[in-house]
């Protein structure tokens, strides 16, 4: 999702101005202390050579930007054409960063994620749902109402004209459900859902889980609180705005479904990571040849398109050359004149090789402990590519990834 939403940086004329810095706004004199932050930033800016409108287009972002609740971090990217990425970043990065170069700087965001994936939360009864959607770092709410009723049979054993009540409130609830199957379906087709959870009383949860599309329920996630008309959706509406995980678990009385919420993303990050891990790891040794480390082999993966998830770990300064137009990259000038070109440009490897991911549609992570790849870069494939001699041609269906527009 994260390769996704970086796309429009491949349309982006640079140079560029990536900035990352602490952006908690948890205190009463945040706004003083981020006036402070940013002309910080702007003397960083200033010594390294950034356009005077590009410096007033990310000052325009830092200040417009509505800040978060709590403790978070900022990612700024700007091109020539103005900012491209303005977010809110689960995690503050550990140090503020400020580069300006011909390529954007992406890793930040990869390791510390935007805070906010797009969503839905359905607090369900047999009644209908309360729908809370997030997308785009915007919220809104709807209400499904099929209007089935009656939902609860009588109490008494007189059906007073009704027929048989249980039967009668099956079906309502049945048709209840599937009014609000249908509509979550839709608005996740819509709006591109990262998760579904749904929230509600044990049976109505289980019974909306089961209705669902098996394309819809396998993003599905049963949280175990919040009854419908209890409060916990709007709460959650308020509070999903901008609030940090590490901030919701120290608030004492916080919404029980947000916690949920939170730890959820956060689960299903370090999930990520570990499948990733566990796949390269199994890859490498089984010499399958649907995993590769090391600059050279990677940088040949991602010319031929090979590579499905790009693992980024401690890249350091190495660099990597590039033809004129950048549209092919290697490890040195040796291997690239192999392809048919000369060495033109000298580029970091930690801006060059996750961009080339972002360009052929590979998902991005992060290392932790659990894997170290050879220079600090690896690659789990789509298939068994050849790592030498591989044509530049092949390199992007379009016949180059960079640079945007003027080539």
């Amino acid at each position: 999702m994260v390769s996704e939403l970086l796309r429009p940086l491949l349309t982006t004329r640079g140079p560029f101005a990536s900035v990352y810095f602490e952006g908690s706004h948890d205190t009463q004199d945040a706004a003083a202390h981020r006036d402070v932050r940013w002309r910080g930033l702007r003397e960083q800016l200033v010594e390294q050579g950034a356009a005077r409108s590009v410096t007033a287009d990310i000052e325009r972002a830092v200040m417009d930007l509505r800040p978060p609740i709590g403790r978070g971090g900022r990612a700024l990217i700007a091109g020539a054409d103005g900012v491209v990425v303005n977010k809110h970043l689960l995690r503050s990065p550990a140090a503020t960063v400020v580069r300006v170069s011909e390529l954007p700087y992406i890793v930040p965001i990869v390791e510390h994620g935007f805070k906010y994936p797009n969503y839905l939360l359905v607090t369900v009864d047999h009644t209908g749902a309360d729908i809370t959607v997030h997308t785009n770092s915007t919220l809104g709410d709807e209400t499904v109402d099929s209007g089935g009723y009656p939902v609860h049979k009588a109490s008494g054993a007189e059906t007073a004209g009704y027929g048989y009540p249980q039967l009668r409130t099956d079906e309502a609830a049945c048709k209840n459900l599937r009014a609000v199957a249908d509509r979550v379906s839709e608005l996740v087709d819509d709006m591109t859902a990262d998760a579904v959870f749904v929230a509600g009383e044990v049976r109505p949860r289980s019974d909306l889980l089961a209705a669902l599309p098996e394309r819809i329920a396998e993003r599905a996630v049963s949280l175990q609180v919040g009854a419908r008309h209890s409060g916990h959706a709007n709460n959650a509406m308020v509070a999903a705005a901008d609030i940090v995980l590490d901030d919701i678990f120290a608030a004492a009385g916080f919404d029980e479904v947000q916690q949920d919420i939170h730890a959820q993303f956060l689960k299903q990050r370090l999930d990520v990571i570990g499948d990733v891990a566990r796949r390269f790891e199994a890859e490498v040794g089984r010499r399958s040849g649907l995993a590769v480390e090391g600059l050279g082999a990677v940088c040949s993966a991602l010319g031929q398109g090979a590579v499905e998830t790009l693992i980024i770990g401690d890249i350091g300064g190495a660099t990597v050359v590039a033809d004129e137009d950048l549209r092919i990259i290697a490890p040195n000038a040796i291997v690239l004149a192999e392809q048919g070109a000369a060495a033109a440009k000298t580029v970091r490897a930690d801006e060059a090789l996750p961009l080339f991911a972002v360009s052929i549609g590979a998902s991005l992570v992060r290392t932790d402990e659990r894997i170290a790849p050879a220079d600090g870069v690896g690659a789990v494939l789509r298939y068994a590519p050849t790592l030498h001699g591989y044509s530049p041609v092949n390199a992007v269906a379009d016949g180059g990834w960079w640079p945007p527009q003027n080539r």
